[in-house]
C-alpha cells in the first residue's frame, strides 16, 4: 500500500471514531443515584393447620391396610361435615418390622395422616378435639392464609412505593434538582416467615383442653412482613 492510500486509510478511520463520539456520550447517564426504601406491618397469622395421625402394627400387612384405612375414613367423613375446615390427607406409609437376631419380618407398621385447616380457629379446635378420640395429634401450626397474603401485598407495594418516591424528592432536594425521573424501580417482598408451629409440650396441654367444653382460645399472634423497593433515579438540574 502507497503511502497516501495508507494516511487516507488513517484518516477515514479517524473521521470514523470522531463521528462515533457523540453515540458514546449518549450513554453516559449523568446525576443517576440508587436509592432503597422499605415498608413493613404486621401481619395475623389467621390459618390453623392441624395434623392428627392414626398408627398400627399387625402381622398381617393387609389387615393392617383394612384397620388403617377403616379408621381414616371414619375420621374424614367426621372431618366432612364441619364446612369451615379444608380437608386434606396428609402422607401415608407402611414398612416392615424386622427380628432384632434374625432379621426377618415379623410384622407391619402403618401411619396414616389427615391435614386440616382452617381461619376459624373455634371451629378447627373443636373438630380436632372430636377426632382426638380415635387419632393422635402429630403438629399444630399458625401461618397466614392466602388471601389475606394478598391483601398485605398489595397495601405493601403502595406504601414501599410511595416511600421511595418521598425519598427520591429528598434526594433531589438535597442536590439542588428541579425534579426526577425513575430510570428503574424493583419490588420485592421480604419473604413471609415460615409456619409458626406450637411445641410438642404445647400441644399436650392443647389436646386435653380440646377434649373438654367450651372450645379454648387459640391465639395464634401475628408476622412482621415487608416489601422494599429498590431503584435508581436521574436528578434533572436546575
Amino acid at each position: 500500500m502507497s503511502n497516501i492510500q495508507r494516511t487516507a486509510a488513517l484518516l477515514t478511520l479517524s473521521i470514523g471514531a470522531l463521528a462515533s463520539l457523540p453515540a458514546l456520550a449518549e450513554d453516559i447517564h449523568y446525576n443517576q443515584i440508587s436509592l432503597r426504601a422499605e415498608a413493613s406491618q404486621e401481619v395475623p397469622r389467621d390459618l390453623m393447620i392441624v395434623t392428627l395421625y392414626t398408627e398400627a402394627q399387625n402381622t398381617d400387612a393387609a389387615k393392617l391396610a383394612a384397620e388403617i384405612t377403616t379408621s381414616m375414613n371414619k375420621a374424614i367423613g367426621q372431618a366432612k361435615s364441619v364446612k369451615e375446615v379444608t380437608l386434606r390427607q396428609g402422607n401415608r406409609n407402611s414398612y416392615p418390622i424386622y427380628d432384632n437376631k434374625t432379621q426377618k419380618i415379623t410384622g407391619w407398621r402403618e401411619r396414616a395422616e389427615l391435614r386440616l385447616e382452617s381461619t376459624d380457629f373455634a371451629a378447627l379446635s373443636k373438630l380436632t378435639g372430636d377426632l382426638m378420640q380415635t387419632l393422635k395429634m402429630g403438629s399444630m401450626q399458625f401461618t397466614v392464609a392466602k388471601a389475606t397474603r394478598k391483601t398485605s401485598e398489595d397495601a405493601l407495594l403502595k406504601d414501599a412505593v410511595d416511600a421511595f418516591k418521598a425519598r427520591a424528592q429528598m434526594a433531589t432536594d438535597a442536590l439542588g434538582g428541579k425534579g426526577y425521573k425513575i430510570v428503574n424501580l424493583n419490588l420485592n417482598t421480604n419473604g413471609y416467615p415460615q409456619p409458626y408451629m406450637r411445641s410438642e409440650m404445647m400441644m399436650k396441654a392443647a389436646a386435653p383442653a380440646m377434649d373438654s367444653a367450651p372450645t379454648p382460645e387459640v391465639e395464634a399472634g401475628t408476622s412482621e412482613v415487608s416489601m422494599s423497593a429498590d431503584g435508581v433515579i436521574e436528578v434533572q438540574m436546575q
